[in-house]
């Protein structure tokens, strides 16, 4: 299983197509309108997004709006034996809200109830010349997506982990619990053991978490952010902040004390730009030239809910080998939560005490 699209909710889609144009470097190759709703297809590199806003008030889109701010509706999953996956799915609850169908080109898929007001679209994995519009990859492109996001309310972590278990045969991975003297959180990533989701799956663990921040903000559970990969981290980001993106900022002693550790890890060309960008950086001990680079764009929508990661993975030799770069940056979690917290204070939604 891989993961095939996102699918964003809003109010307008073709506002928020040149959004995407203009901020994050992505491109319009598709548009269709139908009697209740209107939706643009955007891509950069091999990643690609769906935006549908309502023309009337009687369709999945406005049932959404009707209850969420703009944002995630679908996370869309390619498979192998779509008609596997769907008995599986829905043998074991899951409510399947479009059937089977195929298009002319024999391209077919389903769509089936996620966590919360969620879908997953179901694609059956195909060629690459017939899925949506595949292009040549350039040094700067996107080349994935690497991870989805879910937050899900207080003492329903365990529930969310057994349903997408038992619905997708997703399995544990990591757990970790993240903690300041201001607020708390658990997560606990999921994986497809046969392909590239993954799935982590968030609850907060204080009252005033920037987990039950966005629960408030998004009433109820919700996809929090999608981290994008790319294969040159510096260039994208480079790019990105010349359109104007805004990125989470983190303290110049994060940068001091990385200093000290990576000494000889890290091109001082790389060096000079990680930190004129706000980049943070992480590595195993035991292969530290397969650095993992990744930062945190600001929430994309007016609610604090929404945000993009662009994570970089890079490939060492070890012991004849190449070895990937993997996790989620745990090094980084502290200040990432606590760069997280300064934006929430600015907000007034965290308290002093």
């Amino acid at each position: 299983m891989e993961f095939d699209h996102i699918h964003f909710y809003v109010e307008n889609a073709m506002e928020s197509r040149d959004w995407f144009i203009e901020k994050l470097g992505f491109k319009a190759i598709a548009s269709q309108t139908t009697q209740h709703t209107h939706k643009e297809i955007i891509n950069r590199g091999r990643v690609y997004f769906a935006l549908s806003s309502p023309i009337t008030s009687e369709n999945f889109v406005a049932d959404f709006l009707r209850t969420h701010p703009p944002g995630v509706g679908d996370v869309a999953f390619r498979v192998r034996d779509l008609n596997s996956v769907v008995a599986k799915a829905a043998a074991n609850g899951a409510e399947v809200l479009q059937p089977i169908q195929q298009d002319l080109q024999g391209l077919k898929w389903a769509k089936i109830s996620g966590w919360g007001d969620i879908s997953h679209t179901l694609v059956e994995k195909i060629d690459d010349a017939q899925i949506l519009h595949p292009t040549s990859q350039l040094p700067t492109d996107i080349v994935t997506i690497d991870h989805v996001v879910l937050n899900v309310a207080e003492d329903n972590l365990q529930s969310a982990l057994d349903w997408y278990h038992q619905i997708l045969e997703f399995q544990p991975q990591q757990s970790f619990e993240i903690q300041t003297d201001k607020s708390a959180l658990r997560s606990q990533v999921m994986v497809d053991p046969d392909g590239g989701v993954k799935f982590p799956i968030n609850e907060p663990a204080s009252a005033n978490s920037q987990v039950q921040e966005f629960l408030d903000a998004n009433h109820g559970a919700g996809i929090q952010h999608i981290a994008l990969r790319t294969e040159n981290i510096l260039e994208v980001i480079g790019d990105l902040r010349s359109r104007g993106l805004g990125f989470l900022r983190v303290p110049a002693t994060y940068y001091s004390q990385l200093q000290k550790k990576a000494l000889g890890y890290l091109p001082e060309v790389d060096w000079q730009k990680v930190q004129d960008y706000q980049i943070l950086v992480d590595w195993e001990e035991m292969r530290p030239e397969a650095m993992l680079l990744q930062i945190f764009t600001k929430p994309i929508f007016p609610q604090p809910t929404v945000f993009f990661e662009f994570i970089e993975r890079r490939v060492a030799w070890v012991n004849g080998k190449q070895m990937q770069a993997q996790g989620f940056g745990e090094g980084n979690f502290q200040a990432l939560f606590e760069a997280v917290e300064r934006e929430q204070m600015k907000r007034s939604s965290l308290g002093k005490n």
